[in-house]
């Protein structure tokens, strides 16, 4: 076998030498006549003679020199033109048209399905905290990107140059009318009534950034500028005839806004989103973690050039101490943002200031953004001046690691990967909007918690009754089991009244479940010990936390906090410690179980169980009832009957078309 390789090899390089020669030699066939003649007469002339094929031989040893001498200059030339393309700060122009194509063959069965999925997810979180005042709820039916993929780099693409990192430019347009994106809307007062909204056209026009990090294992990707977007918005309902877009006023122009407002904040640079390359694919879901924040330090921290004329001149004549103006010493914060949930530093003095302060936050969903906010304290002032800020990102991965990234000096790129949970990442964040400044923070990804109900903590993914609470989607479904919800004890509230204590009481909300604590008045020790239990609902249902202070003029809200109840195993209660959002301090105490249901009738809100799963009815609306009264109405009502279980909505007074929804 080897032998036939290298018989072949050699073979293919003797035709490659002989085609190069006769290319070279157009007339060597014309001479290969006369050299075979002119050895006949040698051999004729001198039978012992051999000068013939010498020559010919040391001719082809002198043409097989030149052509590895040729070779080895291509091949030169190659590596020299690859070279200096991959160091050139920006390279030629390239054409993409074979890129487009390419996209065209995937797009249909790939990229549609698996983009509109993940579009989707981020939609639905949008639309839940925007929308305008002449929508009072607004849900996602249908998300389809269409069959037409975007256009890439018509114009062409090339590689730029930016610090140490190589980034690549190429254009980016989509015009499509082929896709299907449709919102049922319910409207607010005085419309009323629902409506469905139907996107079924979209313009986006800009120029992309691709830049490559971690040696290839993730790509950031941004806009280089806010690009053009128009959406194309109809209404209508089933199969009715749409109605122009001008019967809700303000709708399209609301969805163009909401549609720039988040590429501006997510992908126009400096900000960027981030796609992972994994080499491995865990199959997992991360829904929520936990992650211990430190802030350390900040470095050539300055005041805004704000203040009164006669402090600048006091600054320009005389000198005054590091981190001072006009005589006052610079005093600041910090602020750390995740979500709703913040917490703050105390205050230090200087233009270095360092806090060493620690911070467990919470992380709602697999990605997230923790951002710090820079205040100046003054004792004169009621509030705190904002100074700078600056921002990290982080995304779960899935082959079970977490990269972190954010903005680095000149706009470049920071970010780093750990392969685990528990791994400590120190980074030096440049202050945005200032020419100076940075602050060095320690991220530590204390652990990932995943669908199924396990977590990733220390490298290990396992079962645990100490798992952590905290993830994300809600979905309406029974299970059959119950929640067993124990309000412990509380710390660390805020105070609302001079003497530093408060008249606490929680809330929870579970789907339509509502129970509350009794009040604790003027206590130091903040136990309550009060259990409440409800219908467990599958999907990822949040456990909604409201803690008041009671107040002669109106409660004070203390503290919030959402709770994930996936993953719970029976008979392995979770005892755990939930931070309070909104607020700067307080944490409250919750033991959570789950059993059983013992009520053979099912649960609540007309959910009934079977051996085989749940059964929900919803009814909607009736029409032309029959009129049971002198006035020509009725007042109706359904009763249903399931085996031996019996339900009943309620009356709906002197209507023939009732359309109140109620479940039975």
């Amino acid at each position: 076998m080897a032998r036939k390789r290298l018989r072949d090899l050699y073979s293919n390089e003797a035709v490659k030498f002989f085609k190069n020669v006769v290319e070279d030699k157009p007339l060597l066939p014309f001479l290969v006549p006369l050299v075979l003649g002119a050895w006949a007469v040698e051999r004729w002339l001198v039978p012992f003679s051999n000068w013939v094929p010498l020559a010919v031989v040391l001719w082809a040893m002198i043409q097989h020199g030149r052509f590895q001498r040729q070779q080895l200059v291509e091949d030169l030339n190659k590596k020299w033109t690859r070279l200096i393309l991959n160091t050139l700060p920006i390279t030629p122009l390239e054409p993409c048209q074979w890129l487009n194509k390419l996209l065209m063959e995937f797009w249909p069965n790939f990229l549609d399905p698996k983009l509109s999925k993940r579009f989707q997810t981020i939609v639905e979180k949008r639309l839940k905290h925007r929308k305008p005042m002449l929508i009072e709820r607004i849900q996602l039916l249908d998300f389809s990107l269409g069959s037409c993929p975007p256009s890439l780099g018509m114009n062409g693409a090339r590689w730029l140059t930016s610090g140490d990192q190589r980034v690549l430019r190429m254009g980016f347009e989509w015009d499509t009318d082929d896709m299907s994106i449709m919102l049922h809307a319910k409207l607010a007062k005085p419309l009323l009534g629902t409506a469905r909204i139907v996107i079924n056209s979209i313009h986006i026009k800009g120029d992309l950034l691709f830049m490559p990090i971690i040696d290839g294992q993730a790509i950031l990707y941004s806009f280089v500028s806010t690009p053009e977007v128009r959406i194309g918005v109809v209404f209508g309902s089933g199969g009715s005839q749409t109605l122009p877009a001008t019967e809700l006023p303000g709708v399209s122009s609301w969805l163009d806004k909401l549609f720039t407002d988040t590429l501006v904040k997510t992908m126009v640079e400096p900000r960027r989103r981030c796609y992972p390359l994994p080499p491995v694919d865990l199959r997992k879901k991360a829904v929520g973690g936990v992650l211990s924040v430190t802030v350390v330090s900040a470095s050539k921290v300055v005041r805004n050039s704000k203040g009164s004329s006669s402090e600048r001149r006091q600054n320009s004549t005389g000198s005054s101490p590091e981190g001072s103006s006009g005589g006052r010493v610079l005093q600041t914060l910090v602020e750390v943002e995740l979500g709703e949930l913040t917490r703050r530093t105390d205050v230090r003095q200087g233009s270095s200031p360092r806090w060493d302060a620690t911070f467990n936050m919470v992380l709602h969903e697999n990605m997230g953004t923790l951002k710090f906010y820079l205040y100046e304290w003054a004792a004169s002032n009621v509030k705190y001046d904002l100074l700078t800020s600056c921002e990290v990102k982080m995304t779960y991965v899935a082959d079970d690691s977490t990269i972190f990234w954010a903005i680095g000096p000149g706009s470049s790129a920071l970010a780093k990967q750990v392969e685990h949970c528990g791994k400590e990442v120190e980074l030096v964040l440049p202050f945005e909007g200032i020419n100076s400044g940075e602050l060095t923070v320690r991220l530590v990804l204390r652990e990932w918690q995943f669908s199924d109900g396990s977590n990733s903590f220390n490298n290990s993914a396992h079962l645990s009754p100490q798992q952590s609470v905290y993830g994300s989607p809600s979905f309406q479904s029974r299970t059959g089991r119950k929640l067993k919800i124990t309000v412990l004890e509380g710390r660390d509230l805020l105070a609302k009244d001079r003497s530093g204590k408060n008249d606490p009481y929680v809330k929870l909300q579970y789907g339509k479940s509502l129970h509350r604590t009794r009040t604790i008045s003027h206590a130091l020790n903040l136990v309550w010990n009060e259990k409440f239990e409800f219908d467990e609902i599958g999907g990822g249902e949040y456990l909604k936390i409201k803690c008041y202070s009671v107040d002669y003029f109106g409660d004070d809200n203390i503290g919030c906090a959402r709770v994930n109840l996936e993953g719970l195993v029976e008979a392995s209660p979770r005892d755990v410690w939930v931070p309070l959002e909104r607020v700067n301090s307080g944490e409250l105490r919750l033991l959570i179980e789950v059993v059983k249901s013992d009520d053979g009738e099912g649960t609540k809100n007309g959910m009934m169980v079977s051996g085989n799963g749940w059964i929900e009815l919803v009814l909607i609306e009736a029409k032309d009832l029959v009129a049971a009264d002198l006035r020509g109405t009725s007042d109706p009502y359904v009763r249903v009957q399931y085996g031996n279980i019996k339900k009943r909505t309620k009356w709906i007074i002197s209507c023939l078309l009732p359309c109140h929804t109620g479940c039975a």
